[in-house]
């Protein structure tokens, strides 16, 4: 699902991208953490005979096969492929089973555009059929370009060009007195998760909302478009779901429970999560026109795109016809989990995931992933038949529903959600992949884990390992820490599986894979195809096993530590960290807020004296009041010297031959329930589904992350009593967590 319109320069897999170091070394006789200097050496010898297994041949002939149907959601090849996907766990020694869950899913019954003024004209809203890509043929069973959860409606109206449709764009529009309400507003895909769209749209009024992609963030002004190059077509169209995430994903109908066949379910009508008003992706061919009969002032430059002509913000001339209307089905969605229980500890589960539904063949998103992860689980399955058991249960799932609002894992969190709470000590999470850079987003205590993982895999275009390419293009771009230490890895935010597990379960959690080497072009469209695939995402299928060998390390080092391999000094110093950025935005703001009011008195004054200036007045601001971080700073601090420690006790133990059986299993039910603590049982403001203290999506930047939502958010929506609140919420998380690593440290000193 995750998608980044940005150069492809940029390190980028899923949204996600790897920032800065602090001290390690990484080498094949380093200790691994959370392994005694034997079991490091003998883990590292099971993972080069799991390397030795796999076969990039079987990546490119499932991906072929996988992706010869149209495999959306409650489609006939989306049921077929999670039975073809079962069959091989099975196969492999799994114990396997299909769960199957009953959600909303809207797909298109009628779609119109068209351009009623100045001129007419009837968008095309379909894809081509190009002899270089031989499923763009198939048309039966495939879903046309639209979004799923918009809006019925049929409305006409003038248009406003919104830039990406983010809330600051509007802010721009107010300054030149430009008014969205009644209008159809045009936004371009970019800038944030295209949720937001519509969603700000229809908090300003406006009554309709077209998404497209301009070439300059996904098209001809980045290089050749397909079929000659990677990128976007002038008829290409990215579909997607505009669920209102940020508030719950899963099942519009059921939030907080799984989708069962007998769940309770709300009204539709009553649904939070379904957008108000009609909403449809167009192509920059559909968009130029619209585009080019507008008039009123000239967009900022930065809003300016490639197409050739003067981008004009609106209302109107331009004016059009929007027509809509969807069957509001419930349809299966098919769960794959395939279990190899643990021999120590078999009531400890480690989870490895990556969806399997696309949205049209999904080669690219999200079956590439899906390959992968199905080659690392057959390598898997050759190891315990040679006699090797894991020590905690690993359960391989193959998510799906992840398009529409990640249906499938959220439902199978919720319809689980007590057993994973006893249960589950980490959830591995990836989705599309392709060439380029290890990225890496998760839970920070992960982050020596990731670091050790990324020195002992090779990169397959360089030859040098994925953490010594990550380093050296770090310093390129004059990154001072890019040659020590451990990956500063991403905060998570939301737009694939992971969230129900980190954010709504408190289950540590990381998403992983490559990219950052192709281009943009084939993302949710007719175009992500297999022939696209094995032209520009990976050819050779290298960084598919680059993946396996990822994801399978991550997999059997977390089965198999003595103690479960988290380093919290890293969690604390982010969230010391995050609590600074915090602080710095509230001075910034107070500053702000004073120049602005400022400003305000100075233009007031002028349209006094003149009373023809077509200035536009801004509204002052509520000046920032006092805050009081102090609570949150002792916490803080408690924690930063609990994780230290606790850290310090650990290596001190497993240098000394590591805790006895007894000790291993105390301390290990510990540390499987402390990301729990950070949870909050009210959740956050606007959004109790999401519990996490320290990350979630945010409310207006959908798939962006925000570090310390509640207090973050309040200060950035100016909303003073949540900060107050959710200073003391996010404290009293930190001291559970801190109590948690003060027990745990007792242990091991004893």
């Amino acid at each position: 699902m995750r998608r980044l319109l940005v150069p492809s320069t940029l390190i980028a897999v899923a949204g996600l991208s790897l920032l800065a170091f602090t001290p390690v070394q990484t080498a094949d006789e380093t200790p691994l953490w959370g392994f005694t200097q034997a079991g490091s050496r003998a883990q590292r010898e099971l993972e080069a005979r799991l390397d030795a297994q796999l076969q990039p041949d079987s990546l490119r002939v499932w991906l072929k096969y996988l992706s010869r149907h149209p495999n959306q959601l409650g489609s006939p090849g989306d049921s077929a492929n999670a039975e073809w996907i079962a069959a091989h766990y099975r196969a492999w020694g799994f114990q396997t089973r299909i769960d199957t869950y009953q959600v909303l899913f809207p797909t298109p019954r009628e779609r119109l555009l068209e351009l009623v003024a100045p001129t007419r004209r009837r968008m095309n809203l379909a894809e081509p059929v190009l002899k270089e890509d031989a499923t763009s043929a198939i048309v039966k069973g495939r879903l046309p370009p639209y979004n799923a959860y918009s809006a019925d409606g049929d409305v006409e109206a003038e248009v406003v060009y919104v830039n990406y449709g983010v809330p600051q764009d509007y802010e721009e529009l107010a300054r030149r007195g430009i008014d969205v309400r009644g209008k159809i507003v045009l936004a371009r895909y970019g800038g944030s998760w295209r949720g937001i769209k519509p969603k700000v749209a229809a908090e300003k009024g406006a009554i309709g909302c077209l998404i497209y992609s301009d070439p300059r963030d996904d098209g001809y002004y980045n290089g050749d478009v397909y079929p000659k190059g990677a990128w976007r077509r002038e008829d290409g169209f990215q579909r997607g779901s505009v669920e209102d995430m940020p508030q719950y994903p899963g099942d519009p109908l059921t939030p907080g429970v799984g989708a069962t066949r007998d769940a309770k379910r709300m009204d539709r009508k009553d649904s939070p999560v379904i957008m108000k008003i009609p909403v449809l992706p167009i192509s920059y061919q559909d968009a130029e026109p619209i585009l080019a009969a507008m008039s009123g002032p000239m967009a900022p430059p930065s809003w300016r795109g490639a197409l050739p002509l003067p981008y004009h913000l609106g209302p109107g001339p331009a004016k059009v016809h929007l027509k809509l209307a969807f069957n509001w089905d419930l349809v299966p969605a098919h769960d794959v989990v395939a279990m190899l229980p643990g021999s120590r500890y078999p009531d400890q589960w480690v989870l490895r995931g990556n969806h399997m539904d696309g949205w049209v063949f999904g080669a690219g998103d999200p079956l590439s992933g899906q390959v992968a992860l199905l080659e690392e689980a057959r390598a898997v399955g050759i190891l315990a038949r040679s006699g090797w058991r894991p020590q905690r249960t690993i359960v391989y799932t193959s998510w799906d529903g992840e398009e529409p609002g990640l249906l499938g894992s959220t439902e199978f969190a919720e319809d689980h959600a007590a057993e994973l709470e006893r249960k589950a000590v980490a959830y591995i999470n990836s989705d599309s992949n392709g060439r380029g850079f290890l990225g890496v987003g998760g839970s920070h205590q992960l982050e020596r884990f990731v670091t050790q993982i990324a020195g002992d895999v090779k990169d397959p275009e360089t030859g040098a390992t994925a953490l010594a390419r990550l380093r050296a293009r770090l310093e390129v771009a004059g990154n001072d820490g890019a040659a020590r230490g451990d990956l500063e890895i991403s905060p998570l935010g939301s737009g694939s599986d992971y969230t129900p597990f980190l954010q709504h379960l408190g289950i540590p959690s990381l998403n992983i894979g490559y990219g950052g080497e192709g281009g943009g072009g084939s993302y949710h469209s007719v175009f992500d195809s297999f022939d696209y695939y094995r032209r520009f995402g990976d050819p050779t299928f290298e960084y598919g096993v680059a993946l396996a060998k990822t994801g399978g390390r991550a997999t059997l080092r977390l089965a198999d530590a003595d103690v479960l391999p988290f380093r919290y000094s890293s969690l604390a110093n982010r969230i010391h960290t995050y609590l600074g950025q915090v602080e710095k935005l509230a001075g910034d703001m107070r500053t702000s807020t004073q120049r602005l009011d400022h400003l305000v008195d100075i233009k007031a004054y002028a349209l006094a004296d003149d009373p023809t200036e077509t200035w536009v007045v801004p509204q002052k601001k509520d000046s920032v009041p006092y805050l009081n971080f102090a609570p949150l700073e002792n916490s803080v601090a408690r924690l930063r010297k609990a994780a230290t420690a606790y850290d310090a006790a650990l290596a001190g133990k497993m240098a000394a031959g590591g805790p006895s059986e007894q000790e291993a299993r105390n301390l290990n039910g510990l540390l499987q329930g402390l990301e729990e603590r950070l949870l909050s049982p009210d959740g956050l403001p606007r959004r109790p589904w999401f519990r996490h203290m320290i990350y979630a999506p945010g409310f207006w930047t959908g798939y962006g992350v925000k570090t310390l939502p509640g207090v973050r958010e309040g200060v950035e929506q100016r909303e003073w009593d949540n900060v107050s609140k959710y200073v003391t919420e996010i404290s009293d998380a930190l001291d559970r967590l801190s109590s948690g690593l003060e027990q745990a440290t007792g242990m091991l000193d004893s």
